[in-house]
This record gives C-alpha cells, sequence and structure tokens, in this order.
C-alpha cells in the first residue's frame, strides 16, 4: 500500500514555536513531554538546542498505557544517558508531585546562583513543551491543581502562549505542541498517527492502522514479556501471527465489518489509543 509520505505542520504551530523561542529567553527550567508508549518518536529533535544550558526535566506521560517492565527498561536507559525521566499518569495525578519537587529544586538553583551574584530571589519561571496530545495540558492542571487550561485527548487544542502563576514558587508557561516542520523519519511518524500525537488530516486510517499490527507482531517477536497475551485475537478473536498488517485489516474486514476495511481500520487504533487492547509500548530501549 503507497500512500504519501505524513506530514503535519499546521499554521498555529508555526506561529506557537516563534513565539515560544522568544518566551525561552525568559524560561529557567524546562519540563519536556513525551509519550510513554513511544518515548524517541516524540522527541523532538531541536529541543536541546533551543533549551542550551537551561535547567530540563524530562517527563514520559501516559505511563498507565504501558506496563512496569517498560517503565523499568526506559528508566535504565534514559539514567545510562546522564538523564532521570519521570514518569506520569497527568489525568489520574499520579509522578505529578515528583515533577513539582524536581521544578522546584531548579528553582532554588536558580535563585541561588542569583544570591551568589547579589540578586534577589524570585519564582522560577518553567515551560511545558512537547508535541501535540502528549498530556502537557493535563499536566499544568495537576501542577496547578485547578484546571487553568483546557485538556482533551486531540492534538491541537492549545493554541496560545501564556503564563499561569502555580504558587509563590513557580512561573508556568503553557505552550501549544511544537513538531519538527518536516517528519524525516516516517517510521516515527507512522507511530506519532497511532498514538494520535499528530492531526488525522495528516495520514491514512488503513496504513497506520496496518503498521500497529505489524508492530505488535515485531514486538511479540522481539520481547513479549512486554505484550498483554495476544492482544489482538483476544479483542477480535483473529490471530495475527501469520498476517501482514495489510492483510490483517482486510481480514479482519471481511470477517466483522461487510469487508469495510476503513471501519476495521478505525476500530484497532481507537481501542489502541483507549487502551482496550491492554497496556501496550511501541518503543522499546533495545529495539
Amino acid at each position: 500500500m503507497t500512500s504519501p509520505p505524513i506530514q503535519w505542520y499546521p499554521g498555529h504551530i508555526a506561529k506557537a514555536e516563534k513565539q515560544l523561542l522568544e518566551q525561552l529567553k525568559k524560561v529557567d527550567v524546562v519540563l519536556e513531554v513525551r509519550d510513554a508508549r513511544i518515548p524517541l518518536a516524540t522527541c523532538h529533535p531541536q529541543v536541546g538546542q533551543w533549551i542550551g544550558s537551561k535547567g530540563r526535566i524530562l517527563v514520559l506521560n501516559r505511563v498507565d498505557m504501558i506496563p512496569t517492565n517498560a517503565q523499568q527498561a526506559w528508566t535504565e536507559w534514559f539514567r545510562e544517558q546522564g538523564e532521570q525521566p519521570y514518569f506520569t499518569d497527568a489525568n489520574q495525578g499520579k509522578g505529578v508531585a515528583l515533577v513539582s519537587q524536581a521544578t522546584k529544586d531548579a528553582g532554588n538553583r536558580m535563585n541561588q546562583r542569583r544570591r551568589d551574584r547579589g540578586m534577589l530571589p524570585r519564582p522560577v519561571r518553567a515551560v511545558v513543551i512537547g508535541f501535540p496530545n502528549v498530556g502537557k495540558s493535563a499536566l499544568i492542571n495537576r501542577l496547578v491543581n485547578r484546571r487553568v487550561v483546557d485538556s482533551a485527548r486531540r492534538p491541537g487544542v492549545t493554541r496560545q502562549l501564556r503564563w499561569i502563576r502555580i504558587s509563590d514558587e513557580i512561573e508556568l508557561l503553557d505552550a501549544p505542541g511544537v513538531l519538527p516542520s518536516r517528519l524525516d523519519d516516517q517510521q516515527a511518524a507512522l507511530l506519532l498517527a497511532i498514538c494520535d500525537d499528530i492531526g488525522e488530516a495528516a495520514y491514512d486510517n488503513q496504513r497506520v492502522a496496518a503498521a500497529l499490527v505489524d508492530r505488535l507482531n515485531h514486538i511479540h517477536t522481539q520481547a513479549p514479556d512486554m505484550l498483554p497475551e495476544v492482544p489482538l485475537q483476544g479483542r477480535y478473536d483473529l490471530a495475527a501471527d501469520n498476517l501482514t498488517g495489510e492483510s490483517y485489516i482486510a481480514t479482519l474486514a471481511d470477517q466483522k465489518h461487510q469487508g469495510d476495511k476503513e471501519r476495521s481500520a478505525r476500530q484497532i487504533l481507537n481501542d489502541f489509543r483507549k487502551g482496550l487492547l491492554g497496556v501496550i509500548p511501541l518503543e522499546l530501549p533495545a529495539d
């Protein structure tokens, strides 16, 4: 199945990125939020360059959607890279207190440097950045302990940059999701599409659902302990072992949806996104 490459860079993102780069000059610490199911695909290639020497807190959200052994594997992998990941489920508030404390600690270090230079302390200025729909707004609402920004499980809800006062110690900048202007890594782009981290207009549902089936088969071969037992067969009563993703969609369509492949593709994607196939990581450190 050939279809054009997945590309998505709506105008509001281009505008937001320009504003974000201006505001970053005023920021002390950056909370970079990624999707725990795909922590590498949701790494923006320019974030390191934008941040420079500022403090950075790496937040892997949606920990509720991956198994504990995948979380442990990623924790070890990131620590080997010299980073400490903070895993959160922002919708339920899990792990958010540790992120809040890490932000305060970064602020204390910043204010100690100010005092050392004879300056008065001030609230730490933090920004939350990451791809669309990785849970930034839900995380902010949890950090503030009230609903201050709109949050929904779809990309592109936040359109404006604005400062929010969390406490006397922290001011937080809410920024719209940022994306590379070109998605050069099309395998990563497929993972973004599977996880609903880019706009639906950018991709073909059947191609993306087929890629999800192929991915599950690949992980089952490489690291079966990271997956629920037969997630597709358990849900649809159709084994995927000997089928390509494309064949699986077609067979499922014939069995369940009068040959409607689009309907089969949408069902598989929606079931995955809602967690109905179980807790599933789509990237693993040793992949």
